[in-house]
């Protein structure tokens, strides 16, 4: 980054910190990478849950026309902090509580990268892998922010890998119907291409310790974060003690992905690990029980084959959704008549 340092201050509920942005860079991504837990879910304009308060100074609108935008009072100076930079010193108030971030945490920084290996998984559903400049550690189930020189904006996509100082990150992507970027990676060789990105984010990680079953509800290429918790546990050997329950929601057998992968983690795992794949708009053909037998199969929207076979085996539970909204919400609405707590159903709204 280059440009004029600005000193900004922020006002939590609970007390104030202060840190430099340089110029250009935006006010949310300057206070993570200075371990400052500020409050955010997508990171890229959309879902407004990183709105402040502009108490004095001026700041640069990046992107004036962010969904999220939708979620502001103008009269209250209200602005996206992951879409601002300041351009003058600030003084800024968020309404939540924000905390510094624990011992350990990874850290959220801008790197980066370039494009190594692409692979398509299905007509609409592109595997691709990204080699950053120096190694990445993350957490399973975070995500990157992602933005390619040809289409400006950042995006976020899931690691579908996992491991401690990876130098390789894995992403999944689907075609968007009329969505910029998409339409252009399908479109084109973009191997060599080189990426700006920024993270790990994200709040719907697992960790070994967690000592409770697992419960995944995935829709199309929101598998990729789930992957990449499935990747931890299995390595770590989770399931021997704690069970998982994972469904994975395509419309048809033709959309299905990753078979190979879900059946090797369920082959280390045994018994306590269930994978189910849900089909929205037709029944699984004869042959996919013989092809996969370590997998089920139903038919049916994902989170309702999830309440199906999930029954009243809620004890001791914590809850992992990506997907589309609807897919998320209905999950939601499932998990809470289940009476499962708000605090063991974690997502990330960054589609």
């Amino acid at each position: 980054m280059t440009g004029k340092t600005a000193n900004i201050q922020i006002n939590a509920r609970n007390r104030a910190y202060a840190y430099e942005s340089s110029g250009g860079e935006t006010i949310l991504n300057c206070g993570l990478t200075n371990a400052i837990d500020l409050p955010y879910e997508c990171g890229s304009g959309t879902c407004g849950t990183c709105k402040a308060r502009l108490v004095s100074g001026e700041i640069t609108n990046l992107w004036p026309e962010a969904p999220g935008r939708k979620y502001l009072k103008a009269k209250k100076r209200e602005f996206l902090m992951c879409q601002c930079a300041a351009k003058s010193d600030i003084e800024i108030e968020v309404e939540s509580f924000v905390h510094t971030m624990e011992a350990g945490a990874c850290v959220p920084t801008a790197l980066k990268g370039k494009v190594v290996s692409t692979k398509l998984l299905t007509h609409d559903v592109m595997f691709l892998r990204i080699e950053p400049e120096q190694s990445v550690d993350f957490d399973a189930g975070q995500f990157m922010l992602v933005q390619f020189p040809e289409v400006p904006g950042f995006r976020g996509w899931s690691m579908v890998n996992y491991r401690r100082h990876a130098d390789v990150l894995d992403f999944v992507v689907k075609k968007m119907p009329g969505g910029a970027l998409t339409e252009w990676l399908f479109s084109h060789d973009f191997v060599g291409t080189e990426v700006e990105m920024f993270g790990p984010l994200g709040n719907a990680t697992f960790y070994s310790r967690l000592a409770k079953n697992i419960l995944c509800i995935a829709g199309g290429s929101g598998i990729a974060g789930i992957m990449s918790i499935l990747s931890r546990a299995v390595d770590d050997g989770y399931f021997s003690e704690f069970k998982g329950d994972i469904f994975f929601g395509v419309r048809t057998m033709q959309d299905t992905f990753f078979l190979d992968e879900l059946s090797e983690f369920r082959t280390r795992s045994g018994d306590n690990l269930n994978v189910t794949i849900a089909l929205s708009e037709a029944d699984a053909p004869d042959s996919a029980a013989s092809d996969y037998p370590q997998l089920h199969f139903d038919q049916g929207f994902v989170h309702e084959v999830a309440k199906r076979s999930m029954a009243d085996r809620y004890q001791n539970i914590r809850a992992y959704l990506a997907g589309p909204p609807p897919l998320v919400n209905g999950s939601i609405g499932m998990l809470l008549q289940s009476k499962v707590t708000t605090d063991n159903i974690r997502y990330d709204k960054f589609s």
